[in-house]
């Protein structure tokens, strides 16, 4: 349903616009390229060529669209609030009426002449509706999203342009509902400024869902290990608060660290958004075995452009540099960590690359062997007890994923798994005494678990910072699901990605 509504709102304005534009006497092909048209309405209704460019920045973007569309409506003489409403909400079926209906007519620059309102009254009144509608959406219906990190390449490539399907697994209401609109949690131009006021805080609720959150779906979530911050550029969610906590530095001593780094608690809905794919649902068992993951005992789903580490071993010949950046895409003048030489492995290197190009690299003449590479650090991993879980990321559980309703043992062996569950997640007292766990003050073996958890791998495995790293999902922290790309550029725009469903 959320797909639908997404491609019914894409598909339905594109081809009113085209209409509105041909009635308006712009050619065929200007009028029915998407983006482009865009500049031809901004020249037809007089409006500052530096709004078209303006536009394509992420979520400001979504806003200023909306408003050039108002104002192209305007000038069909449709300036009441019913025809702004209809324009941002039904563009689908009102753009496409205005354009193809024989009793709607281009009226062009003197549309607004003799109306009683000055045009710069009505620009301004069409602005400040577009700002509450696109707040509207955004917040119930979709919203803008762009790939800042590679954790999720080759499926999702940096600087693709996302629209985030709100619907499908319900949209949250507001829980931060004072905020600056349309940035996240932090202000424009600034990365450790608050964008928001913690004044009113609500309760957590949904809209009602279409659908649970499927294994393998690409979910949009706020990170769970970002509700507390170092409030520097260098650290936020890229140097989590409690990797540094538990650092030899400061060895689990909030107080030393409070006092010399600026810290920041955001709340649920304003912590950092990550991307990720759902491995493990509510009730599912999750193991990583040499750098395979299993589900529920068996090998799980791996998409056709996900990532992972190989050594690949040469029969001395090296890789023609032609071959490594055309056929693996690496640019090797810029030292990627994708493809380099391992020390005291003579003729062999670690390459980042997809299950079908490490196939392709494997018939080589001159390559002798292919392996999966596996990280063997131990200590860096979600629970963080080494006793316990002596884990790797690529030797990884097993671990179940609870759901709502499951009876979870706490005791010495568990409680690292589950502390924050109860604690942070679940908003419970814990404590320790003689040698037993106490429960908002009552003795207790087991927990009931509240709410539904899940399981975020990226598919770059070995650049991604996901539930390998800080653990569970809640179900309050869902954001979204993935559903498009709209657009996407690295040094120029990758038309091939534009307007890609996302698997």
């Amino acid at each position: 349903m959320g797909m639908i509504v997404l491609v019914l709102f894409w598909l339905g304005w594109h081809i009113g616009i085209y209409a509105m534009l041909k009635k308006a006497g712009v050619d065929t092909v200007k009028a029915i390229i998407p983006i482009y048209n865009t500049w031809e309405v901004v020249k037809l209704c007089g409006i500052s060529k530096t709004w078209f460019w303006i536009q394509l920045i992420p979520i400001l973007g979504q806003f200023v669209t909306l408003w050039i569309s108002i104002i192209f409506v305007m000038h069909f003489k449709r300036v009441n609030l019913i025809h702004h409403t209809l324009t941002v909400f039904f563009p689908f079926i009102y753009l496409p009426y205005l354009g193809f209906s024989a009793h709607e007519k281009w009226h062009g620059k003197n549309a607004l002449e003799h109306y009683h309102k000055p045009a710069s009254r009505e620009w301004i009144d069409a602005a400040v509706f577009a700002v509450v509608a696109a707040t509207l959406i955004r917040t119930f219906l979709f919203e803008a999203y762009v790939i800042p990190t590679e954790s999720m390449e080759k499926t999702l490539l940096v600087n693709d342009f996302l629209f985030v399907d709100k619907v499908t697994f319900g949209a949250r209401i507001p829980q931060t509902p004072i905020s600056f609109p349309f940035v996240h949690n932090t202000l424009p131009g600034s990365i450790t400024t608050p964008s928001y006021v913690k004044w009113i805080q609500l309760d957590y609720q949904r809209l009602p869902k279409i659908r649970e959150v499927k294994r393998n779906d690409v979910v949009v979530f706020n990170m769970p290990a970002a509700d507390t911050i170092i409030n520097l550029p260098d650290f936020g969610s890229k140097i989590p608060f409690y990797d540094v906590l538990r650092s030899p530095e400061f060895n689990g001593d909030r107080e030393k660290l409070m006092a010399q780094y600026p810290i920041l608690v955001h709340p649920i809905d304003k912590t950092d958004n990550y991307i990720k794919r759902c491995v493990g649902i509510p009730g599912d068992k999750i193991e990583v075995k040499k750098s395979v993951l299993w589900v529920n005992g068996a090998p799980a789903y791996v998409a056709p452009n996900s990532q992972t580490e190989y050594l690949v071993t040469t029969n001395g010949k090296m890789f023609p540099e032609s071959y490594i950046e055309d056929s693996l895409g690496i640019n090797i003048t810029e030292a990627s960590s994708d493809f380099q030489p391992v020390d005291g492995m003579p003729n062999t290197f670690k390459i980042n690359m997809t299950p079908g190009t490490a196939k392709s690299v494997s018939q080589l003449p001159f390559i002798t062997k292919v392996l999966r590479y596996e990280e063997n650090m131990v200590g860096f991993t979600f629970p963080n007890d080494v006793a316990h879980f002596p884990w790797t990321i690529d030797n990884f559980g097993p671990i179940s994923i609870p759901k709502k309703g499951d009876q979870i043992e706490v005791n010495d062996s568990t409680i690292e798994l589950y502390r924050r569950l109860i604690v942070t997640y679940e908003h419970n007292s814990l404590e320790k005494k003689e040698g037993q766990y106490f429960i908002n003050g009552k003795a207790s073996s087991h927990y009931t678990v509240g709410q539904n958890y899940y399981w975020m791998m990226g598919d770059n495995r070995h650049r991604s910072q996901d539930s390998r790293f800080w653990g569970l999902v809640p179900e309050t922290h869902v954001v979204g699901r993935a559903a498009l790309i709209w657009f996407s550029y690295s040094k120029s725009i990758r038309w091939s990605r534009l307007f890609n469903l996302i698997k």
